[in-house]
């Protein structure tokens, strides 16, 4: 009987769909956290009668015949970029990407990875990094005397001294973007690594080639949508049990062939 295996695809697939509801409600306070959405395509089908077979020997051909369907799968979890909210928080370290682009940070392998978390810290010898403490890239170093420091929307970050009067300009951030960030990798801590699929990282000024610019003082905030999560968890939950209830009927009709005397 294969509505027995196709409603349990079905199952399946609204499992993976809960899962990835409760990721992005679980992170509805994530700083620059894009919610998820899984994607689903039907399976193969029994061709037990092919369209066009011919019918007759006047060469009557079956307009649709019958193509019998096996089910569902999850064919990818697709990242919705969209952007957050900004929040005030009046940090001096933490910038808000207002547009498209990453941070580039390095971690401790050595090798790239990429963040909308805009949530920095320093160390004791001044360097600021990430909160898991990974190096922003370019580098920029706080020296210890700096009374406060300046980020304006290009990245340039300037500190300012009191014993001088103009500022010191100690480096500049710069943005990364890619062909196609929804092929970013997800590491998990706000991170993303470069594959393949989603081309190399190109790495200009904020503000420049289609880039962001970045707003010291402000976090984005995660873009779930808690109402519509909800609704979609609802919906979810409901197609679950449609499913089940296929299985059980299923079992009743097999209860019913076993139990012909």
């Amino acid at each position: 009987m294969r509505a027995l295996e196709i409603a349990a695809a079905g199952m399946t697939a609204q499992q993976t769909r809960v899962e990835v509801i409760s990721n992005n409600l679980a992170n509805m306070s994530t700083t620059g956290f894009n919610p998820r959405r899984a994607e689903f395509a039907d399976l193969h089908y029994q061709q037990a009668v092919r369209p066009g077979t011919i019918n007759a020997s006047d060469g009557t051909v079956l307009p649709t015949g019958v193509q019998l369907g096996l089910g569902v799968r999850a064919t990818s979890v697709t990242v919705m970029l969209q952007q957050g909210s900004l929040a005030a928080t009046g940090g001096d370290l933490d910038l808000a990407i207002e547009g498209d682009g990453y941070l580039e940070v390095t971690l401790p392998n050595g090798s790239s990875a990429f963040t909308r978390d805009g949530g920095l810290k320093r160390t004791g010898d001044g360097l600021i990094v990430t909160s898991d403490g990974y190096p922003v890239q370019p580098e920029v170093t706080i020296p210890s005397d700096a009374r406060s420091i300046s980020i304006n929307a290009e990245g340039e970050v300037y500190a300012y001294f009191s014993d001088r009067v103009d500022p010191e300009l100690l480096g500049q951030f710069t943005l990364s973007g890619f062909t196609n960030p929804k092929g970013l990798e997800a590491l998990g801590s706000n991170l993303f690594a470069e594959t393949p699929a989603s081309g190399p990282a190109l790495v200009t000024t904020p503000g420049q080639d289609g880039l962001g610019v970045l707003r010291q003082g402000y976090l984005e905030d995660s873009s779930v949508d808690a109402v519509k999560e909800v609704t979609d968890l609802i919906e979810a939950q409901r197609g679950y049990e449609l499913n089940s209830k296929v299985i059980s009927a299923a079992d009743q009709m097999l209860g019913s062939m076993v139990q012909i005397r």
